[in-house]
């Protein structure tokens, strides 16, 4: 990768925009009904087009966190209550917080050996998120010596109930996008994480990806052995653009920025959250040897 970020004409710079905002929803810098800056104030700050920033924004309307008027600007419509997680939470006294993603992810990168195992319908969650720590290790933040990943996906033969077309089921065009996001995603995470070894940023890296004929009704994410994020994915109706510009309206489950619950692992081996993380990644390890490929 040369030390060089997938650029707008890789089709991946909105996420990266979309994923900083959302941790900003989340984390209350934009609470509730607030406003966000002005299209040409976060294209001058993240340091791309207006185009890109229009289309994140889009990406966080159709997921129903904003919503965006001609000539009133975007304002948050949707938080997460509550908006985070405490940093640690004992396992044993309130196991379940609700958390996203980004602040446990990038306390997991602080520490030496980063271990992340992966169950979701798609990669564009994670990409993001490997985006942001990507960078904070770039600037020399951060400095873990190893991370090892590990994403369990579906099957690309495997008939997902969603994606949808409502009314449509047999519409094939959502299941191919669907198909084309992952693939893309993945692909972004491999890069992100091979150039980070060969630029010697990271000494060691791992990636292995496994595919198992399992529709996920919720996405899993336990790392460094302490720390489980769980969300069960909700269907929903909601209209989707598609590549060509369309517009359909779709079954679907809401990906980036979706509210997790949190779990750790403490001292206390019988406590909820110590059995909630130790089963989850029995259940993963039993799914990764016995069912994937």
């Amino acid at each position: 990768m040369s030390g060089q970020r997938i650029g707008e004409g890789g089709g991946t710079e909105f996420m990266r925009v979309a994923g900083v905002l959302l941790e900003r929803i989340g984390d209350g810098t934009y609470p509730l009904g607030s406003g966000l800056p002005t299209q040409r104030e976060l294209a001058s700050e993240f340091q791309v087009s207006r185009d890109t920033v229009q289309r994140a924004l889009r990406e966080l309307a159709n997921d129903g966190w904003i919503m965006s008027r001609q000539g009133s600007g975007s304002r948050v419509s949707r938080v997460v209550e509550p908006r985070r997680a405490p940093s640690r939470v004992p396992g044993g006294a309130k196991p379940g917080w609700a958390a996203t993603l980004g602040p446990i992810i990038g306390q997991a990168f602080e520490q030496p050996e980063v271990t992340l195992d992966v169950y979701t319908l798609t990669s564009e969650s994670l990409d993001t998120h490997i985006r942001v720590q990507e960078e904070r290790i770039r600037a020399g933040d951060i400095a873990p010596q190893r991370i090892t990943v590990r994403m369990l996906l579906p099957s690309e033969e495997l008939a997902v109930p969603y994606p949808r077309t409502k009314g449509d089921p047999t519409d094939p065009r959502l299941r191919d996008r669907l198909h084309g996001l992952t693939r893309r995603h993945s692909a972004s995470v491999r890069r992100v994480l091979r150039a980070l070894e060969v630029e010697e940023l990271v000494p060691s890296v791992e990636l292995e990806i496994r595919h198992v004929e399992l529709t996920p009704t919720f996405k899993l994410y336990l790392l460094n052995g302490t720390d489980a994020l769980q969300a069960l994915y909700t269907p929903v109706e909601r209209l989707i653009e598609l590549d060509d510009g369309s517009e359909t309206l779709a079954v679907d489950v809401l990906g980036l920025g979706a509210s997790l619950m949190h779990y750790v692992k403490d001292e206390e081996a019988g406590s909820t959250g110590s059995a909630f993380v130790t089963n989850s990644q029995a259940w993963f390890e039993s799914v990764w040897n016995l069912l994937a490929v």
